[in-house]
């Protein structure tokens, strides 16, 4: 079993995926950048790691990260300030890809969104463009790098019950559950052929676990 660090572990996507970890026998630090989650967070089986990564340098998140065979990027500013959007979302992450590589942790899984890239077509006017730009900026960056990462861009997020299947050959965005960007984050993990491959998917009607071998 692998020791997992899920950086924005209290996202929502966050709190599905660890207790899906935990129970596979997986050990699991949730990185939350608020003490008041701890418990929150803790009751998912996750032990809860406060720490603002927004205001770590690359040696403080190399330590963070040490000792972890797999880093979950699920943090996000949450929109609004476009500063502290690429802050976050573009700054904290490609220091979090570095520290990955200085640190040896092998398996880098980052969640972005369904068309995602410097060809996302968002309107420099659009308040989403800040957040498109920087994700943008940060994908590129960790398939640049030597991990062994896989790139999960799910569609529009609904709190929807799992369906345990997804549609990974849609060419436009539509809908996907929390739950079921939680599960593909848990098969991915486990699935070494996820490696080097961006995934974008909608919820559909192929077994997640097959879906993601595909």
């Amino acid at each position: 079993m692998s020791r997992i660090l899920i950086i924005g572990g209290h996202g929502k996507v966050a709190l599905l995926l660890a207790p899906i970890l935990v129970e596979e026998g997986h050990t699991v630090t949730s990185v939350i950048r608020r003490p008041a989650h701890t418990g929150e967070v803790e009751a998912t089986g996750a032990h809860a790691l406060v720490a603002d990564v927004e205001t770590l340098d690359v040696d403080q998140l190399t330590n963070l990260v040490s000792g972890n065979d797999v880093v979950v990027w699920s943090a996000g500013a949450g929109g609004g300030d476009p500063q502290r959007t690429f802050a976050v979302d573009r700054d904290a992450a490609i220091r979090s890809i570095d520290a990955a590589e200085v640190a040896g942790v092998p398996r880098y899984v980052m969640v972005s969104y369904f068309g995602a890239g410097p060809d996302h077509g968002i309107d420099p006017d659009d308040p989403f463009f800040a957040y498109a730009e920087a994700k943008a900026a940060a994908d590129a960056h960790l398939r640049a790098s030597a991990l062994e990462w896989t790139i999960l861009a799910p569609s529009a997020l609904t709190m929807d019950a799992p369906t345990g299947r997804i549609d990974v050959s849609a060419s436009s965005s539509q809908h996907v559950s929390r739950a079921d960007v939680a599960a593909v984050i848990a098969a991915v993990i486990g699935e070494p052929t996820a490696s080097g491959r961006t995934i974008s998917f909608n919820n559909g009607a192929t077994p997640i676990a097959e879906a993601v071998r595909a």
